[in-house]
């Protein structure tokens, strides 16, 4: 993969991973429609850049790791802890379990027939719906604080993510959304929440792609394209973060169904 690839890829990653428009279905998208060089490569390369992104939520949201780290050293020495601390915990866990456990029974699956166009396009607009009928029940339902069992229900959630075309963030943030969070607490949640996953994922690819043993990895060019993920990346969960203050997903929302219908009809008549 040349430099220049790379730093394009690296920008699609950076800015789509914390949109609800997914990441992987414009890696995909950007390969397919654009002619960017393509190979047996592109699902290790993904990783890295998922690893770069993971970076960028660390730091962003490194008060609130740190301070989950400190609630349980508190809890391991039994002292007084804050129970919405402790619900936090539990709920990150229970909700990684779903997703680890369904993306390592699909991986095969994931690496050949979910690379599709046409797929990422239809999920797209599957993703719409479930998007706007989030927004409906944030007009509509009620209010609830993060539990255990609410963060296993997102979880459930982010199992649809491992489709591209569907969002990691959009559909955590959408299920959160559904089941009675704030649009703030959904995408804090749903951030926090990507840690596990993106680290398990992106780490088991990276060390295939250390172990490539044929010489064909350009190292410049993807640390080019992890850097530029990583600072994209950063940028665009403040910018998500801000947004959701403020605004609804509905703008996001209409970009998918147009993106969709733009991919379908170079599908079809080309």
């Amino acid at each position: 993969m040349d430099f220049l690839t790379a730093i394009v890829l690296g920008w699609v990653q950076g800015v789509t991973e914390f949109l609800p428009v997914s990441s992987t279905g414009h890696l995909i998208l950007a390969r397919e429609l654009f002619s960017l060089e393509s190979g047996t490569g592109d699902l290790a390369f993904d990783a890295v850049l998922h690893l770069a992104t993971l970076c960028a939520i660390l730091l962003y949201f490194h008060k609130d790791i740190l301070g989950l780290i400190h609630t349980t050293f508190r809890m391991v020495g039994r002292l007084p802890v804050d129970t919405r601390d402790v619900f936090l915990i539990k709920a990150l866990i229970y909700g990684t379990i779903p997703a680890v456990v369904c993306g390592f029974l699909l991986e095969d699956t994931m690496e050949t027939a979910f690379r599709s166009p046409i797929l990422v396009a239809v999920v797209l607009l599957a993703g719409s719906a479930i998007f706007a009928y989030a927004e409906y029940m944030q007009a509509h339902g009620e209010r609830k604080a993060i539990t255990p069992q609410l963060g296993f229900k997102v979880g459930l959630f982010q199992v649809l993510a491992l489709i591209p075309g569907m969002s990691r963030s959009g559909i955590t943030i959408a299920g959160g959304l559904i089941l009675g969070l704030t649009r703030f607490e959904a995408a804090r949640f749903a951030f926090l929440l990507a840690i596990p996953v993106m680290l398990g994922g992106g780490g088991k690819k990276l060390l295939e792609l250390m172990g490539d043993s044929s010489g064909g990895v350009n190292w410049l060019s993807v640390g080019a394209g992890a850097v530029t993920a990583f600072v994209v990346g950063l940028l665009a969960i403040h910018f998500m973060m801000n947004f959701l203050r403020k605004y609804s997903l509905w703008p996001f929302i209409w970009y998918r169904v147009l993106l969709a219908i733009f991919v379908i009809a170079l599908v079809f008549f080309e």
